[in-house]
């Protein structure tokens, strides 16, 4: 099929990968309203057309903790990237070194830290949750140093993890889950030749070098329950904050006063997130917290957002309301479930040439130029 968006890629990537994939990173928590609105609220975005700006010198190049990025995106943590392509983690920070971003690497990646980081010349950025057991936080976090780590993403909205109803339907969870994966392997036989078997082992990467033994999906799932921890509070991230002595970005923001509190806590950045719909369904999508936020701290702490993200131009929607850079999740995942790193690569450009459309004809000529000014009718849009 022919790919020009990452909704081609989606398209592909369902074709392709077998549905417990497909439906794990497609689908989002109860009835996905949020999920949805996501991607509605910014379309809904409208951009003040500009022209005759002599648009000949335009640059994408911004600079984010002492980082040079080709554009403003980097690629988010998401948990089991490996099983998407064969070693897909490898493939998808290559795309992006390549193209000169960040690649964030999950805690509960397929590929562990000192296989992915040796791979890129860019700092990788490194991704990590508050769990019970903070003897795995405090040795993920040695070897994240260990492998030169740049930055440090701190997943903070998860204490509990979110009611998926589809997981439960797809196989990737519920009754007879094992024996539902492996029957839809046997109808997608590239998946199953090029991932399911040339792709191991299928490890839980990071958490398999704690333990000292393998684990699977099924650990994945019970592991993880295990270790989410409802008593989470700032006080929990201090240790950390004392330890690593990098950037540290607090994802899951929602709220202006959880990003005042960020600032006063310390950190380098936030995420303005609802964890692309997967968590609490029912809160506002990224569009619509991000004004509020970028009022209350931008400036203080630099503000990256992710969740609905398809485009070039939704990431110059983002940047105008207030973001300084942007994570692409699923985006990503869809080209590297339908063509591997070269479809992560691909994307990647596509991302830069919308954005330079949409920059041409508002009359950014930097990433700085990219801020309200550049939207007609904010309030009353978000409003709607």
């Amino acid at each position: 099929m022919i790919i020009s968006s990452a909704n081609d890629y989606r398209e592909a990537a369902q074709r392709r990968l077998p549905p417990f994939l497909f439906h794990y990173i497609d689908g989002g928590a109860y009835a996905e309203y949020t999920l949805k609105r996501n991607v509605e609220d910014l379309s809904k975005i409208a951009l003040r057309q500009r022209v005759l700006n002599d648009m000949s010198q335009l640059s994408l190049e911004t600079q984010l903790f002492d980082e040079t990025l080709s554009m403003p995106v980097a690629l988010s943590p998401v948990g089991l990237t490996g099983m998407y392509a064969r070693r897909g983690e490898v493939q998808a920070a290559v795309a992006a070194d390549k193209k000169g971003i960040p690649f964030t690497l999950s805690t509960v990646s397929v590929c562990p830290i000192e296989e992915v980081a040796p791979a890129i010349q860019r700092p990788m950025w490194f991704q990590l949750y508050v769990l019970r057991d903070r003897g795995f936080m405090k040795n993920a976090l040695e070897r994240a140093k260990a492998a030169g780590c740049s930055t440090l993403v701190f997943t903070v909205d998860m204490p509990v993890p979110g009611a998926r109803y589809r997981d439960a339907h797809s196989g990737m969870s519920g009754p007879n889950a094992a024996m539902r994966r492996y029957m839809q392997s046997c109808f997608h036989p590239h998946w199953a030749w090029n991932v399911g078997l040339l792709g191991r082992p299928h490890d839980l990467g990071n958490i398999s070098k704690y333990l000292g033994k393998p684990t699977g999906l099924e650990d994945y799932i019970g592991w993880l329950g295990n270790n989410f921890d409802p008593s989470i509070s700032w006080k929990d991230l201090e240790w950390i904050r004392e330890f690593w002595d990098g950037p540290m970005v607090i994802k899951g923001i929602l709220d202006p006063e959880d990003a005042k509190d960020a600032v006063r806590f310390g950190a380098d950045g936030i995420v303005v997130s609802n964890h692309g719909g997967r968590q609490l369904d029912g809160v506002l999508s990224s569009a619509r917290a991000l004004p509020p936020i970028a009022d209350a701290v931008k400036g203080d702490i630099k503000i990256l957002a992710d969740s609905g993200i398809r485009n070039g131009l939704d990431v110059v929607r983002m940047l105008a309301l207030g973001a300084d850079t942007c994570m692409l999740g699923r985006a990503f995942v869809y080209a590297l479930g339908a063509a591997g790193g070269e479809g992560v690569a691909n994307l990647l450009e596509l991302i830069d040439k919308e954005m330079r459309v949409a920059m041409t004809l508002t009359g950014a000529k930097t990433i700085a130029d990219i801020t309200a000014d550049c939207l007609v009718n904010l309030d009353k849009v978000l409003a709607e």
